[in-house]
């Protein structure tokens, strides 16, 4: 219902929406899925879902923290990773759980790429944080 979907976004907002895009959970005890991860496929429904109930800012916001993200930590790496840190100081490649970060992940290219799409305007690249970052403000 609608009452449901702005309780849902407003805890949202409220308790996951950090800098870097949105956190998995609030729990944080050093798992892969727990802050201060974040995870490309949570971001991408978590932008559809927003949408689909009216909610086209704070998508914007989740879609275009998270792509800031990517993007910056692109530039200092010069790869994609699996998840990434979206809370904190050190925002970038995540850690935690039972195996080391991996590179090149499919769904945060896919996630990434169909961000691009929906929030970067054709007529302008998005290729830096910067640029990002502007086109979050201009909007």
């Amino acid at each position: 219902s609608d009452k449901q979907a702005d309780r849902t976004a407003s805890a949202v907002e409220k308790q996951l929406l950090k800098a870097g895009g949105l956190l998995t959970t609030t729990v944080n005890n050093g798992q892969q899925w727990d802050a201060p991860n974040g995870w490309a496929p949570l971001q991408w429904v978590a932008v559809e879902g927003l949408e689909h109930y009216n909610k086209p800012q704070l998508a914007q916001q989740v879609g275009m923290r998270f792509l800031q993200n990517v993007q910056t930590t692109y530039d200092k790496e010069h790869k994609l990773v699996e998840k990434y840190v979206v809370d904190g100081p050190n925002l970038g490649g995540g850690g935690g759980g039972e195996y080391p970060l991996q590179d090149g992940f499919g769904w945060t290219n896919g996630v990434t790429l169909m961000l691009l799409d929906k929030y970067c305007p054709k007529e302008k690249t998005c290729n830096s944080a910067q640029d990002i970052s502007q086109t979050a403000t201009a909007k």
